[in-house]
């Protein structure tokens, strides 16, 4: 039988001050070698896809039948020739301290504390279809510009958000969805698309 895997979220009180502890280190240590950001991007491809994509690998990460010396090795097996070394060595420290349970929610404090120290903020940006590199260009820019910081965006898709998109910067909403232009939506090349999302985009930015 499977073992059941205990995913820890943000809500846990617990498991979000001890992801903050470790990416405090880990984002520490990865700045001091020049390789902070190909750290937090290699972090969030683990979870993304490995953890995320195996159950038998998350499985595993939690699992306290495992012993630490045994995930130690799952690790340099996986990512040793995958991941910066830093990287590498502080999933073994966590593994030695039986925490890599909790691998997402250093993550998220990790991707944090970073666009923290670069003077960054995020953007939620929810489409019906995946942006292509030019729309996704032009949103950061523009976004840019208009907060006067840089900007990362968390891009997630929503197919029943036909027409448009919606953007979330903490508290600001900008909404362009028009669920109602389904019919018209069917007639659209992809590039065509881009580009109307790309003209409402614009709009919203300049009101």
């Amino acid at each position: 039988m499977t073992e059941e895997v205990k995913h820890e979220t943000v809500l846990d009180t617990g498991a979000e001050q001890l992801g903050k502890t470790y990416a405090r280190a880990l984002i520490g240590a990865a700045q001091n070698a020049g390789v902070a950001d190909k750290v937090v991007d290699q972090l969030g491809q683990l979870v993304d896809d490995y953890l995320s994509q195996s159950h038998e690998l998350a499985a595993a990460f939690a699992s306290p039948r495992i012993d630490e010396a045994e995930k130690v090795r799952v690790i340099e097996r996986i990512f040793a020739d995958e991941f910066d070394p830093i990287l590498v060595k502080f999933l073994k420290v966590m593994a030695q301290r039986s925490r890599l349970g909790y691998v997402p929610a250093v993550r998220g404090a990790a991707e944090t504390i970073h666009d923290e120290m670069m003077g960054r903020v995020v953007a939620s940006v929810r489409t019906a279809v995946p942006l292509d590199d030019a729309l996704r260009n032009q949103i950061s820019d523009q976004l840019g510009s208009l907060m006067n910081k840089q900007v990362r965006l968390r891009e997630s898709v929503d197919p029943e958000l036909i027409g448009g998109m919606i953007i979330r910067v903490g508290d600001r909403v900008f909404d362009s969805s028009v669920a109602n232009q389904l019919n018209k939506m069917a007639r659209r090349t992809r590039e065509g698309f881009s580009s109307q999302l790309l003209e409402r985009f614009q709009q919203l930015t300049s009101e």
